[in-house]
């Protein structure tokens, strides 16, 4: 337990240094896919560093994002398929790399105070997230340690960390000590999840149910929080589970900075 908390502290610390850096995957190293990088991880900096989901797709960023490098202070490459031997297709396109952007704090600050926003620089709450899935006869919970979300768990640990929120997932026993289950989570009041939260010191409960709609191709999500005595609630269709987890823990992010409901 100790070397887990400790693990947990780094964790968290870290967060709070890579405020201003985000990371995004490109093709090869040349400048153009470069430039497009830039562009794309300022997005997800200003919403992270200031908490308003609503800036995901805003037009007022374009002019910023097409100057994007004036902001970057460094940037570095991973290649993905780092010691892995080179497949026969690779002489004919490039490598796909991960792209880590660091930004200048005070520029960043200052171009989200043109836009009429401010940094979030506060305390940022611990989250727990309860997630149901439902796909046909399938409905089961994102747990930390569940096989069956394993790709669910992921995707919800990147978009917290791409929206600068630290989040706690239940493990399968405390689900089934409290007889909670894909059926019953949408049912569950949140008192019921409030000692489960607790446990893991989460000072906020987020709940969420997806729902594949073979129509849109794509899920359905409702979300749900209590914070400073109301409750907050939002939607969203036809999308793919990592950017519902990008929304659901972009809204909680939103509610919490006061930079949007």
């Amino acid at each position: 337990m100790a070397v887990v908390l400790t693990w947990c502290a780094s964790t968290m610390a870290a967060a709070e240094d890579d405020l201003y850096r985000a990371k995004v995957t490109v093709t090869g190293q040349g400048e153009a896919n470069r430039m497009l990088g830039f562009a794309a991880c300022l997005e997800d900096v200003l919403i992270k560093v200031s908490g308003a989901q609503k800036l995901s797709g805003d037009r007022r960023l374009a002019a910023y994002k097409s100057k994007a490098k004036n902001y970057v202070t460094s940037f570095s490459y991973r290649d993905q398929f780092f010691g892995k031997p080179i497949r026969d297709e690779q002489g004919t396109r490039d490598r796909p790399y991960d792209l880590t952007v660091d930004f200048e704090e005070s520029k960043i600050n200052e171009l989200l105070k043109t836009i009429g926003l401010k940094p979030w620089l506060s305390h940022r709450p611990l989250l727990a997230v309860f997630v149901a899935m439902e796909q046909g006869p399938r409905k089961y919970v994102v747990t930390l340690d569940g096989t069956q979300s394993d790709l669910q768990r992921d995707a919800l640990l990147a978009a917290a960390d791409r929206r600068g929120i630290f989040i706690v997932l239940p493990g399968a026993a405390a689900l089934a000590k409290s007889s909670i289950t894909g059926e019953t989570l949408a049912t569950t009041p949140s008192s019921a999840l409030a000692p489960i939260a607790a446990q893991e010191e989460a000072e906020a409960v987020l709940t969420g149910r997806l729902v594949w709609d073979d129509r849109q191709l794509g899920w359905t999500t409702q979300w749900q929080m209590e914070w400073a005595g109301r409750t907050h609630r939002w939607q969203v269709r036809g999308v793919t589970f990592d950017e519902a987890f990008r929304r659901g823990i972009g809204g909680a992010a939103q509610v919490f900075s006061g930079n949007g409901d």
